[in-house]
C-alpha cells in the first residue's frame, strides 16, 4: 500500500465530519425525545457478542451480513451486530421478563459485510422502535404512526406507504402443501413479479386449481383500495387466516388515513420482504426521488421463544444518516458566538453564563485570527464603552 493509500476507508465505511455529526446528533435528540414521549425506553445492546446468540431467532436471516471473528479471550466466535432488532427481542423476553407490553427503542451503529444498495454504505446508524407483547393489530397501528411521526419530525416530505401482510401468501402455501423447494422458488418469483416463472412454478404442482390461481394472483394484487376488494373475492375459499390477514391490513390502512387522510396508501400481497422473518403485517416508507425505503418494518411474532419466553412483536427501524442526508434538521449551520481570551474574571463570568444559557460560545486562543464565521459563529462578543456586547457578523 503506497502512502497515499494509507488513509483509505474500506468501500462502504465513511467517516463523519463535524456538519453532518452535528445533525445527526441533533436529529438524534428529536427522535429519541419522540419516542419518550411515546412511553419508549431505551436500550444500548452490546457492539458485539458471540455469534450463537447474535443469530438467534430472527437474527438467522442475518447470517450473510454478519462480520465474524474469534474472540480471542473464550476461543467462541463472536459477531458484529447487523440488525439492533434481535437484541432488543432477547433484552425484552429474556432480561425484562415483563407480563405486560413493552416499548423499546434504540440507535446504534449496525455493520453490513455487504451494502443494501448499489454504492450504499456498510455502516449504519440505525435507530428503531420495537413493541412486544400484544399481538393485536392495534399495535402494528402505533408503530406505524410512530414510523410516519418519525419521519415527519425529521422534515421528510411526501412520504408514502407500501402496505402487504406476508400471512396472505404463508398461509395460501401452507394450504398447497408447497415442499419447502417449491416454496422457496415461488418466494423467489414473486418477489420479481414474475408470472411466467410463477405459472410455470405452479403448474408443476399437484395442486387444486382454486389454489394455483389464488398464488398466481399475487403477482397482480398490488395498488390501491381495489386490491384488499379484489382480494377478498379471489380468496373466498382460502383459510380464514387469509381473510384475517386482509382486516388487518385494512385496520391499519384505516388508522393511517384517519391521522394522516393526504398520505398515499399502496398495497402489495407480493410484498414478502423479510417472509421468513415476519409474521404479518409489513410496511416501508418511501420518498419521490430515492429509490430505497427510508424506512420500513412489520411483524415479527414469536421472537422471544428463542430466549425462552414468545411473545408478540412488532417494530420498525431506519438508517438515521440516510434520514439526515435526505431532510437536514438545520444543525451544522453557524449559530454561535465568538468571544476574545477570557482573560479577566468578568469576560470568563459572561462566557459561563451564556453557555449556561444555551449559548454555543467558541473562544478565539491566542495568536489565531480565524474569523467568526470559520469557527461556526454568527455572532462576535465585543467590548464597547466598558460593556460586553453581542454583535451580528456578516455573512460572507
Amino acid at each position: 500500500m503506497s502512502d497515499k493509500d494509507r488513509w483509505l476507508l474500506p468501500e462502504g465505511i465513511e467517516e463523519i465530519l463535524p456538519a453532518e455529526a452535528s445533525r445527526l446528533e441533533v436529529l438524534r435528540r428529536i427522535l429519541l425525545d419522540l419516542f419518550f414521549s411515546c412511553g419508549y425506553e431505551l436500550v444500548m445492546p452490546p457492539m458485539i457478542e458471540f455469534l450463537e446468540s447474535l443469530l438467534t431467532g430472527t437474527g438467522r436471516d442475518l447470517d450473510l451480513q454478519t462480520f465474524k471473528l474469534t474472540d480471542q479471550l473464550s476461543g467462541r466466535m463472536m459477531g458484529v451486530r447487523a440488525d439492533m432488532t434481535p437484541q432488543a427481542a432477547r433484552i425484552d423476553a429474556h432480561y425484562l421478563k415483563r407480563d405486560i407490553p413493552v416499548r423499546l427503542c434504540y440507535v446504534g451503529t449496525v455493520l453490513h459485510t455487504r451494502p443494501d444498495e448499489f454504492a450504499g454504505s456498510r455502516e449504519l446508524l440505525q435507530v428503531g422502535a420495537e413493541l412486544f407483547g400484544h399481538p393485536g393489530p392495534e399495535s402494528d397501528m402505533e408503530i406505524v404512526g410512530l414510523m410516519l411521526a418519525a419521519l415527519q419530525v425529521a422534515g421528510l416530505a411526501e412520504v408514502h406507504v407500501d402496505l402487504g401482510h406476508v400471512g396472505v401468501f404463508r398461509h395460501l402455501a401452507a394450504a398447497a402443501r408447497l415442499g419447502a423447494a417449491v416454496e422457496g422458488e415461488l418466494f423467489d418469483a414473486l418477489q420479481r413479479k414474475s408470472r411466467p416463472e410463477v405459472e410455470v412454478l405452479l403448474g408443476r404442482c399437484d395442486i387444486a386449481a382454486d389454489t394455483k390461481r389464488s398464488l398466481a394472483a399475487l403477482v397482480d394484487l398490488n395498488g390501491g383500495d381495489e386490491v384488499l376488494t379484489e382480494a377478498r373475492a379471489l380468496f373466498g375459499r382460502a383459510p380464514v387466516q387469509v381473510s384475517q390477514a386482509l382486516d388487518t391490513l385494512q385496520a391499519v390502512a384505516a388508522a393511517i388515513r384517519r391521522d394522516h387522510p393526504a398520505l398515499p396508501l399502496y398495497f402489495d400481497l407480493a410484498e414478502l420482504r423479510g417472509y421468513r422473518y415476519y409474521t404479518g403485517t409489513v410496511f416501508s416508507a418511501f420518498i419521490p426521488g430515492h429509490g430505497h425505503a427510508v424506512a420500513q418494518g412489520g411483524r415479527y411474532d414469536g421472537i422471544g421463544q428463542a430466549f425462552g419466553r414468545a411473545r408478540a412483536a412488532t417494530g420498525f427501524s431506519a438508517d438515521l444518516r440516510l434520514l439526515s442526508k435526505l431532510a437536514p434538521v438545520g444543525a451544522g449551520t453557524s449559530h454561535g458566538i465568538l468571544a476574545p481570551f477570557a482573560d479577566g474574571d468578568a469576560l470568563r463570568r459572561y462566557i459561563s453564563n451564556l453557555r449556561a444559557a444555551g449559548e454555543h460560545v467558541v473562544v478565539r486562543l491566542p495568536g489565531t485570527d480565524a474569523s467568526a464565521t470559520a469557527l461556526g459563529c454568527d455572532r462576535e462578543l465585543v467590548e464597547r464603552a466598558g460593556t460586553w456586547t453581542i454583535v451580528h457578523v456578516q455573512q460572507p
